[in-house]
């Protein structure tokens, strides 16, 4: 039986390197071996910031809902602490985004919350 060679699959899978890193500067996108060290690179920073993403806007987040809760007169902990006790359940990307569009709705889930601590029972 003859002696196979990889020419084909190796071809293809050298190719398939070099096409995802189109728009790469100097050899990065010409070199195999240069393309192939920068798309490993390239792949895990990519799944590194998918989870970093997520805790970044999670605090941009907060912090316009901490900045809308004080021009209400609350802090951050307190309006949460209040919509918690009133079983509002609205998540912070929702707050945020009223915190900036509507601030009307904004304030009466504020007054809400303010309302819910202070029928609160003071525990000592």
């Amino acid at each position: 039986m003859p002696r196979t060679k990889t020419v084909v699959p190796g071809r293809a899978r050298r190719k398939k390197v070099l096409k995802a890193m189109r728009g790469a500067r100097g050899g990065r996108s010409r070199l195999y071996r240069t393309a192939k060290e920068t798309l490993l690179r390239a792949l895990a920073f990519s799944y590194r910031d998918r989870r970093t993403k997520k805790r970044e806007f999670r605090k941009l987040w907060i912090i316009r809902i901490n900045a809308a809760a004080r021009m209400n007169g609350m802090n951050y902990s307190s309006f949460m602490h209040g919509l918690k006790l009133a079983n509002v359940s609205v998540d912070r990307r929702i707050l945020a985004d009223m915190a900036i569009n509507d601030t009307d709705s904004f304030a009466k889930l504020a007054d809400i919350a303010r309302e819910n601590l202070s029928s609160e029972p003071a525990t000592a």
